[in-house]
């Protein structure tokens, strides 16, 4: 019988922690496209999707302490309008991502805000990256139609 993991998402964040960048970067920035491909943006937003839904939060508190615990980064929202959020990502991971010349991908974070955003309102939404070189970080855009109700 195939034993199931469970991750505790609530985690005391007050326990110290230490995370190896060179260890997060070699899965995240070399294996993962290695293994993807050039599919690599369009199945790390789908892998954020169902991240999502296999950790559905009640309000955007818990998204920030979400992001925190997995050591993400530090969310911001900066502006929400209407049909819109603009959210800004800042974590220390992202320096040497932003700053590369090379073609970084943000897109599991992009899928996990828009399938939560879809599952708070209740309405399809969708999430944009854009990494801001000069400021080291990631400002993320996340529109949804009030109309487009989910099924």
């Amino acid at each position: 019988m195939k034993e199931s993991t469970v991750i505790d998402v609530n985690i005391n964040p007050e326990e110290p922690r230490t995370i190896s960048l060179f260890g997060y970067e070699l899965i995240r920035e070399v294996l993962l496209p290695e293994i993807l491909g050039k599919d690599t943006p369009e199945i790390l937003y789908w892998a954020g999707k169902r991240l999502a839904r296999k950790y559905p939060l009640e309000d955007f508190d818990q998204v920030i302490e979400f992001f925190h615990n997995a050591s993400w980064g530090q969310l911001d929202v900066k502006k929400e309008v209407k049909n819109e959020i603009e959210i800004e990502l800042l974590s220390p991971l992202l320096v040497s991502r932003v700053k590369s010349k090379a073609e970084h991908f943000f897109q599991l974070e992009a899928g996990f805000l828009a399938q939560q955003i879809e599952l708070q309102k209740g309405v399809v939404a969708e999430a944009f990256e854009h990494p801001i070189k000069k400021g080291n970080t990631v400002l993320f855009t996340v529109k949804w139609d009030s109309k487009d109700y989910l099924d």
